[in-house]
């Protein structure tokens, strides 16, 4: 059964065992990074990994829109809540965010889910380079891109809402000439098995650990994440979830508590680490 709103129960219940964290985009929406499906985000369809691989104009309307967004969110700054992550002691912790701020923190024990948004990848030659770099060069063949589209609205993940991407130079690889990819999984590309076992396992420990899996910020709305809470009520792992508004996994929670996470995860890391 799920108890709904007792913050401090759900505390509680995560104050002294072995955790497996699952991140989402609400927890970066107090450092200024939009979520797709918080409390009053509007309608979002993200670019498909189909779509993006589909045609040269698809990859000209991502890195157009990319460009402007890559050169907000690489400002953003992480927030209590990741560092209160950091300070969790937890077994693994699993982020559906590619925006690098849990990385900027240091948290140990960390499975990027969906790759980071900070690299780049040839879908040709398999290379990977800094993101950095291509920002570099994106600028250098799109002078003035940024500074004439100032106005337009952040979306997550480093993009933003233009549609008027015509004119936009794409520049390809260094090394092959070949189509570069933020080196993140794209909606309707798989996560990598490897890190998918790798999480599967650390769920799987806390059966015998008597732990919990705590979902912080995420809406469960994707497989990607939602199968982890499955997994852990199946086994009989209690699942703890802090997110404002409703999530696909509340059926399966045994605390729901409707909040932003900075403050919670604060008071959380407070009682398992306290100065």
């Amino acid at each position: 059964m799920t108890i709904l709103g007792h913050r401090d129960a759900a505390l509680e219940a995560c104050a002294a065992r072995p955790l497996v964290v699952l991140t989402g985009a609400g927890l970066s929406t107090d450092s200024g990074i939009p979520d797709y499906r918080g409390p009053g985000a509007p309608a979002r369809m993200p670019m498909t990994y189909q779509e993006f691989v589909g045609s040269p104009a698809a990859q000209q309307r991502y890195w157009a829109r990319s460009h402007l967004g890559w050169s907000r969110m690489r400002r953003a700054e992480p927030n209590p809540g990741h560092l209160a992550v950091a300070r969790l002691g937890a077994q693994l912790v699993i982020t559906q965010n590619v925006d690098g701020l849990h990385e900027r923190v240091g948290t140990p024990h960390l499975i990027a889910l969906h790759g980071r948004i900070a690299d780049v990848i040839c879908l040709a030659c398999r290379r990977t380079t800094p993101r950095a770099q291509l920002q570099e060069r994106l600028a250098e063949a799109n002078p003035g891109w940024v500074e004439a589209h100032a106005h337009v609205a952040a979306r997550p993940d480093g993009d933003v809402d233009l549609d008027d991407t015509a004119g936009f130079v794409v520049p390809g690889c260094t090394g092959c000439g070949g189509v570069l990819k933020p080196d993140v999984v794209f909606f309707g590309e798989n996560v990598p098995k490897p890190r998918v076992e790798r999480c599967y396992a650390a769920v799987d420990a806390l059966a015998a650990a008597g732990g919990a899996l705590l979902v912080a910020g995420s809406s469960l709305t994707v497989m990607s994440g939602l199968r982890f809470v499955r997994r852990a009520a199946r086994l009989g792992v209690d699942v703890v979830i802090v997110n404002r508004g409703v999530t696909r996994g509340d059926p399966l929670a045994t605390y729901r508590v409707d909040a932003g996470t900075s403050e919670w995860l604060t008071a959380l890391a407070d009682l398992r680490s306290p100065a």
